[in-house]
């Protein structure tokens, strides 16, 4: 198998370094944390004092990153003159758009190729291997990223040039946001209706209605599968999380002229969330909000 460098262990890349170093590579793993270190290393991997050491003789360069800066930033001081022209990298991270292309062209530039390779699932299909990756870059590009994105995840999309794996996983994201926003003032207008959820559920999951905030992520404790709303929303996607991604897409809405008046009502209503000091609860749990239980 190959070696691959990663960079960045937190909660979703450290399952998605130990899925790679699960599946035969040898990973050499960097993240600013010791204890996400810690637990790379107990998942197989080999922990590295710097992203630069983790990168010399790498075949894949994989970034796992909060923000476009932090990825400008490791590709500018570690990447760029430690990766081989041969290595693939690769961008998990969720970032805006003008980021992600200008990243790969400054890869490009130095005689590297870079694909831009955002996820969906969350934290349990990291943990399982079994997320989405939306890629952007060349035909060739996404070919050589492919083997490693498939030891990961369990679809892999090829959505375009550079900068288009961003784009659809921002605007996906932002259907995402307002659908589960949606869907809890849905539940909570039945309730006031004296319609019980279950038979909500039972009806609106195979109606028009239907979304996968409805049924694969119902909002409403002990009604449809098992999701955070059955652990006090704890786990799954940080409503912090869902705020930054409705942030980047109504910044790409502003670039292009584009009218989302639905996502932009989102994200004020996860900013209201977040400001209420629940950014840390999985982004369902605005239905406590909706409800007015939601508290600092």
């Amino acid at each position: 198998m190959a070696r691959v460098a990663f960079i960045g262990l937190g909660n979703m890349g450290g399952g998605m370094a130990a899925n790679l170093a699960k599946n035969g590579h040898d990973v050499r793993a960097f993240d600013l944390s010791e204890e996400a270190l810690a637990k790379a290393k107990a998942a197989g991997c080999l922990p590295k004092a710097s992203a630069a050491e983790a990168i010399e003789g790498a075949e894949a360069v994989v970034t796992m990153l909060p923000a476009g800066k932090h990825v400008e930033s490791v590709y500018t001081d570690a990447v760029f003159g430690n990766a081989a022209t041969s290595a693939i990298l690769i961008d998990c991270s969720t970032i805006d758009v003008a980021t992600a292309k200008r990243v790969a062209d400054a890869a490009a530039a130095k005689g590297l190729t870079a694909v831009d390779a955002p996820v969906s699932g969350g934290i349990g299909a990291a943990n399982a291997g079994t997320l989405t990756f939306m890629v952007g870059g060349s035909q060739d590009a996404f070919a050589r990223a492919e083997p490693f994105l498939a030891d990961m995840g369990k679809a892999l999309i090829h959505a375009g040039q550079n900068g288009a794996g961003q784009a659809a996983k921002i605007c996906n994201n932002m259907i995402l946001g307002a659908t589960m926003a949606a869907t809890c003032e849905a539940f909570l207008l039945a309730e006031k209706l004296g319609l019980k959820a279950q038979a909500f559920y039972d009806i609106a999951s195979v109606s028009s209605g239907q979304s996968w905030s409805m049924t694969s992520y119902c909002p409403v404790p002990g009604v449809g599968p098992d999701t955070p709303a059955d652990h006090d929303y704890q786990g799954g996607f940080a409503a912090a999380l869902m705020l930054k991604d409705l942030r980047l897409a109504m910044a790409a809405s502003e670039d292009v002229g584009a009218q989302t008046p639905m996502g932009a009502q989102a994200r004020e209503l996860y900013e209201a969330f977040a400001d209420q000091g629940q950014g840390g609860v999985d982004f369902s749990g605005i239905i406590r909000m909706l409800r007015g239980e939601a508290q600092e």
